[in-house]
């Protein structure tokens, strides 16, 4: 039996001359929380697409669970649950019959199958609103059924594709909470975001995409420790100051009271003091800190540029 809950092998998807992916290849291990990565137009989307049987790879195989998206859809998409990016808007079906038509895609009914609607619809707070039409519901709402109607059949595999875009604090905390839980009860998680501090505090291991190619694919942890370089933020006062040369070339970001500076890992910190002070900064305050994936993301997509 697989130890992975998708494959995705030698994918490439070209429309006309614009090729979307170029020969992907990876593997998301069962149980785990991935962050698929990227700018827009890397072909996270395509991908997603593709894994969820919405469009066929022009050459390549996608496996969900051992089962081939193509060769054995059903299997594959009983065992993934998607949540996209488009809002729904539906003016025909309350949100508890949109999940009892959802249900029934699966051929899922009876009590059991009427008490997991029922928690979906009081842990995600939509039980108020359970005979609401969607198209009267705000765009939090919306992503809130979206987020059910994808768990509906308790697939092995979820995917969030930008789940926390345009919504408030409370639900991004409420599907965080929910989706930690769904994780520590074995379901893989595969999240695509462009907040990439959730992707840092949630993920074990990310790939990032640029491009249509594959650029990263290693644990969080070690993504952050091969980056090259900390920033060391100073606080200082007396107007814009003057930076000698071996500080200069190093400013990441400059503001009237702020400074960043990218430095080497391998730097002492008493080599910057002693620049800072040739410089004749007035210091108020200085921290160091380590790289966000942010910053090692930015440095791996812009490689090209």
């Amino acid at each position: 039996m697989t130890t992975a809950a998708v494959e995705f092998r030698s994918i490439s998807k070209n429309y006309g001359e614009l090729q979307a992916l170029n020969n992907i290849s990876f593997q998301v291990e069962k149980g785990s929380f991935f962050g698929l990565l990227g700018p827009n137009g890397a072909g996270k989307s395509t991908l997603i697409n593709a894994m969820a049987g919405l469009i066929t790879p022009t050459s390549g195989d996608i496996l969900v669970n051992g089962f081939h998206t193509v060769k054995n859809y059903r299997g594959s998409r009983k065992s993934l649950g998607l949540v996209p990016q488009e809002l729904i808007s539906d003016p025909f079906f309350t949100i508890k019959e949109l999940l009892d038509i959802q249900s029934g895609y699966f051929g899922l009914k009876g009590p059991e199958q009427k008490q997991w609607t029922s928690e979906l619809l009081e842990r995600l707070a939509l039980s108020d609103k359970a005979n609401s039409l969607t198209n009267t519901l705000s765009g939090g709402m919306k992503r809130r059924v979206l987020i059910a109607m994808a768990l509906v059949h308790k697939p092995d595999v979820i995917v969030l594709d930008e789940p926390t875009a345009g919504v408030d604090v409370d639900l991004r905390k409420t599907l965080w909470d929910f989706t930690k839980e769904l994780h520590a009860k074995g379901h893989t998680i595969i999240l695509t975001t462009h907040y990439l501090e959730e992707a840092e505090a949630l993920c074990e291991k990310v790939a990032i995409l640029d491009k249509g190619q594959l650029k990263a694919l290693e644990k969080t942890s070690d993504l952050l420790s091969r980056h090259n370089f900390r920033y060391i933020r100073v606080n200082f006062e007396g107007g814009e100051p003057y930076f000698i040369s071996e500080l200069q070339s190093r400013v990441d970001s400059l503001s009237k009271t702020e400074v960043v500076f990218k430095v080497e890992k391998e730097m002492p910190l008493n080599q910057i003091l002693g620049w800072l002070v040739e410089s004749k900064v007035h210091l108020k305050d200085i921290t160091s800190r380590d790289a966000t994936l942010e910053e090692v993301f930015l440095d791996i997509t812009s490689e090209d540029k």
